[in-house]
């Protein structure tokens, strides 16, 4: 689950908090892993990415913790971030 705050004016890079419960991942060491994952991803995304907080936070316990399929969903929650939202029509 990915949440995000546009930073105030002045600030131009993007920044990135990681929320990995002991509820969903019991071992400290799967728990690493998770936020190894998604912070190497941040960082080679991160000059493409707008100035914004970003909060990632693991939702459901992936069965099986695979380091590629991490990254994939992590990017693909990027990818949405990064897509102009189509305007509401008022009426």
């Amino acid at each position: 689950m990915l949440h995000y705050q546009p930073r105030p004016e002045g600030n131009t890079e993007a920044r990135l908090g990681l929320v990995v419960g002991k509820k969903q991942l019991k071992r400290a060491v799967d728990r690493n892993r998770v936020k190894r994952v998604v912070r190497e991803q941040f960082r080679l995304r991160c000059p493409s990415l707008p100035a914004v907080d970003l909060v990632v936070r693991l939702a459901t316990k992936p069965s099986p913790l695979d380091g590629k399929m991490l990254a994939d969903d992590f990017l693909v929650l990027l990818d949405k971030l990064q897509r102009p939202r189509p305007k509401r029509e008022t009426g």
